[in-house]
């Protein structure tokens, strides 16, 4: 099956591409192979070719969304060279997606968690591991460069600000107001730490 003209994405790529944003916006319970397919103007069985089941195409999603994820966070650290500023360019991660009106999309599979198979619950949780990780080890950093005063374990913290982002992205949602969310999201940073530098998910200037 020929997948793709030269410069165009290839078909699976452009079934993640669809499902993805149905992710992000109604929940994976709240689409069907029927609705991917129509879409993209190809039939459910061109799609069960790339992705037997809705599992496998969970996975597939989760995988992708957390390799782009990840290569942020590396993105981060090699502009921002100290903590408070690496934290603030975290929260515009997730401004980023909710101007886009869609969710996190781990944080709507989150909210299905339940309902998903088994390989999609521990990528999940794996997406939220790495993003805790990632933190407690910019917050360990900026504690020991004295840019940073916290209280308590790294990791205790960082899994307020992801826990807290989360959440403020959902309730900012029916709002569709940014400026609900950047409030929210400088109030959750301020909150877990007392910076040396300002910490602010606005951008500078």
């Amino acid at each position: 099956m020929t997948d793709a003209r030269p410069g165009q994405p290839s078909m699976a790529e452009r079934i993640l591409d669809t499902a993805e944003q149905l992710v992000q916006t109604r929940g994976f319970n709240g689409f069907s192979y029927a609705d991917v397919a129509g879409r993209l103007g190809v039939t459910k069985a061109s799609l069960h070719y790339h992705y037997a089941g809705k599992a496998q195409l969970g996975e597939a999603l989760i995988s992708r969304y957390t390799t782009r994820f990840s290569d942020a966070l590396t993105g981060i650290e090699a502009a921002h060279p100290d903590a408070p500023a690496r934290l603030g360019a975290y929260a515009r991660l997730y401004s980023e997606v909710l101007a886009g009106d869609r969710m996190c999309l781990c944080g709507m599979l989150a909210a299905e968690y339940e309902t998903l198979a088994r390989e999609m619950q521990d990528a999940v949780v794996a997406f939220f591991d790495l993003n805790e990780a990632w933190l407690a080890n910019v917050l360990e950093q900026g504690r020991a460069s004295g840019t940073i005063r916290l209280d308590g374990s790294t990791r205790d913290a960082a899994r307020v600000i992801v826990g807290g982002l989360e959440g403020a992205m959902l309730v900012t949602r029916p709002y569709r107001d940014p400026q609900r969310f950047q409030a929210a999201a400088e109030s959750i940073l301020s909150a877990v730490i007392q910076a040396g530098a300002p910490v602010g998910a606005r951008e500078a200037g």
